[in-house]
């Protein structure tokens, strides 16, 4: 990359259909898309939490012609199909139609559950989103997925529905605490797992920084790259977008066993070590690559055991939307940068790894 690339304070990945913007300078980049497509009347939801809702309302006040937000509380145990009920209220109170634009403002729950409420309102009204977590910025907003959660299990009610347009706000990650960071810096790892060679390299050079000094940009750019790509060529998850769901049967079982008191991230850092074991259960990973994933997730201080029954765990994967004629698949490692989709294993090879997240990590052998 030469120095004029990398001086640059914005990136745009459109080959999804829509532009993907990333930059802290939010509001400049909102002006220039609101200049170049459709005028449409405009109506801001946002998550209350309250650095996102004082992000939404500075937002709001910097452009023109845009109402305060509307601000809803919103949070995993909040993911329900009774919050979107309050968000058609509201929309239908503004009297919103198909001409109007939704534009969500939060983290991951907020693309989730604002995107479907979007998706699903009149039969669909358009939708963008401002992400303002480091987990909607590389994952949740990215790709057109949808959904809420049922007492069954995490996002069982959704859509594919593309958004009109993304920003991912470089700026509020600088409101975000360490947990926050790495609870997105999980969907990261997950990425740059699947995608190998400078990616994950480039995480290993920075994980012991503060991350204060991290180049999110190219950080950020790079997972959404890579997770573009992808979406590119298998949108509705037919094949190689399963890929995307590394670490992720484990992950949302380990949040759904734990009533949600193990969050997004921290099931997704678990579902990776559980990924590697399985996969050295299998025979087709190999103890190296595996202690490299594990000492980049310690040293990102990411979580590496549970309490969770391994029982428990596994009653709660057997409720997961990726189940195929009521076997479970899993998405394990070969090497780092070669990732499977679709890999059966036996009951006793998974209520082993999963005895096995229960204890403390692994560690290579000093011989």
């Amino acid at each position: 990359m030469d120095a004029q690339e990398e001086d640059r304070t914005e990136r745009i990945i459109d080959r999804l259909g829509y532009p993907v913007v990333i930059g802290e300078d939010v509001i400049g980049a909102l002006r220039t898309w609101f200049a170049t497509t459709e005028k449409r009347r405009v109506v801001v939801l946002a998550d209350a939490h309250p650095p996102v809702a004082q992000r939404a309302h500075a937002v709001c006040a910097a452009l023109a012609n845009l109402d305060a937000p509307v601000l809803v509380p919103l949070g995993e145990k909040r993911k329900h199909l009774s919050t979107v009920a309050d968000v058609y209220d509201f929309l239908a109170r503004k009297g919103v139609a198909r001409d109007t634009l939704v534009l969500g403002i939060g983290g991951g729950v907020a693309s989730d559950l604002f995107g479907f409420a979007a998706a699903t309102y009149m039969r669909g009204v358009p939708y963008a989103h401002i992400a303002t977590s480091l987990v909607a910025m590389v994952d949740a907003a990215i790709g057109g997925k949808t959904g809420v959660n049922l007492p069954y299990g995490k996002n069982l009610v959704g859509t594919f529905t593309d958004p009109q347009a993304v920003f991912c706000d470089l700026f509020a990650l600088e409101t975000l605490p360490y947990r926050h960071i790495r609870e997105g810096l999980a969907e990261v790892v997950k990425a740059a797992i699947i995608e190998g060679g400078e990616f994950f390299e480039m995480l290993e050079e920075l994980a012991p920084f503060s991350f204060v000094d991290w180049p999110w940009l190219r950080i950020v750019e790079a997972a959404v790259d890579l997770k573009s790509m992808i979406v590119c060529d298998d949108r509705l998850e037919h094949g190689d977008r399963a890929l995307l769901n590394l670490g992720h049967t484990f992950g949302h079982a380990l949040e759904r066993a734990s009533d949600y008191r193990i969050t997004h991230g921290a099931g997704v850092a678990l579902g990776l070590r559980a990924a590697g074991l399985l996969a050295l259960r299998t025979g087709r990973f190999s103890k190296a690559e595996h202690f490299r994933v594990l000492a980049l997730l310690a040293l990102l201080g990411m979580p590496l055991r549970t309490t969770v029954p391994a029982q428990a765990i596994a009653d709660a994967m057997f409720h997961d939307k990726k189940k195929r004629a009521g076997v479970l698949r899993f998405v394990l490692p070969r090497a780092i940068g070669d990732v499977d989709f679709g890999v059966r294993v036996s009951n006793k090879q998974l209520l082993a790894t999963l005895s096995q997240l229960g204890r403390e990590p692994e560690q290579p052998s000093s011989r």
